[in-house]
């Protein structure tokens, strides 16, 4: 196969074109940019001898959202968030039961396709982590404790088909909301979506009650709603592994007020439930 370049070389007021013959190459293998050099000298191009590559410092904070501070997430305390002072506080959300094997996290509205998570049959509790603000109380992040061991690295809840390496800076893949709540439940959990309002939506209260469960049968599994704390968005659902790899605990973080490294790090974006062209999946 030739590659050829359609070429007009200016003459004093005449077009002469030049021949296909003398500018045309067989087609390189992927790479192969020496072939063209022919090309390029007959255009008065001339190729550099050498090639100087400089080391360019890469930001560590770049690339996807990184787990960071989820642990003081669940340590009450004073805290300081971008609307003014509050108080974080733990709230008992219940003992979610899991059957399958398989723990999902998705919009309790939203359930055919949950982001899950694989844990071995039990019961497990659930904790709140709350930040009040006068009048309000706001879940900042909710956590499963599947071991009592701590996390030794957290690791972004993936599908199969999800790739981080595709992220951009500050990206993720999360679990998306269009009723303004998160539910942990077992993966074959069914939902009757008519009950939503009168036993999910309606009973949740900003100011007293931020989360509700939907009990199962005697040995089925129950459903743990909670408020998600910016609304409707997107968040990043995390894994706590210990250090044998197994899943200590899962974390839904909403994100409601920033880490350590976004208040000192010069051109963070601020925290919230997605940030613009984000890869936030359902």
């Amino acid at each position: 196969m030739l590659l050829a370049h359609r070429n007009t070389r200016l003459t004093e007021g005449d077009a002469e074109p030049t021949a296909v013959e003398k500018i045309s190459c067989p087609a390189p293998e992927f790479g192969d940019w020496q072939v063209f050099a022919p090309v390029l000298a007959q255009q008065g191009h001339e190729p550099a001898t050498t090639v100087v590559l400089n080391d360019v410092s890469v930001d560590e904070g770049a690339g996807p959202l990184r787990a960071t501070d989820i642990e003081h997430l669940f340590r009450p305390g004073a805290r300081d968030t971008p609307d003014g002072p509050a108080v974080l506080e733990l709230g008992d959300a219940g003992l979610l039961r899991i059957t399958s094997g398989r723990l999902a996290v998705s919009d309790p509205g939203w359930v055919s396709d949950p982001r899950t998570v694989a844990v071995p049959p039990g019961e497990y509790p659930v904790t709140l982590s709350l930040l009040r603000r006068t009048p309000w109380l706001t879940v900042a992040a909710a956590k499963v404790t599947l071991l009592d061991t701590p996390p030794h690295a957290w690791e972004m809840a993936l599908r199969p088909d999800e790739d981080p390496e595709l992220l951009g800076e500050g990206q993720f893949y999360g679990v998306g909301v269009d009723t303004g709540t998160v539910a942990f439940m077992d993966a074959t959990r069914t939902v009757d979506e008519e009950g939503l309002d009168e036993e999910v939506f309606l009973p949740l209260s900003f100011a007293d009650r931020p989360s509700v469960e939907l009990p199962g049968t005697q040995t089925g599994p129950n459903l743990i709603a909670f408020s998600a704390g910016w609304g409707d968005g997107s968040y990043p659902v995390w894994i706590g592994r210990t250090e044998d790899g197994q899943a200590g605990c899962v974390v839904v973080d909403f994100r409601l007020f920033p880490s350590d490294e976004e208040k000192h790090l010069p051109g963070r974006t601020p925290p919230g439930p997605a940030r613009p062209a984000s890869r936030c999946r359902r």
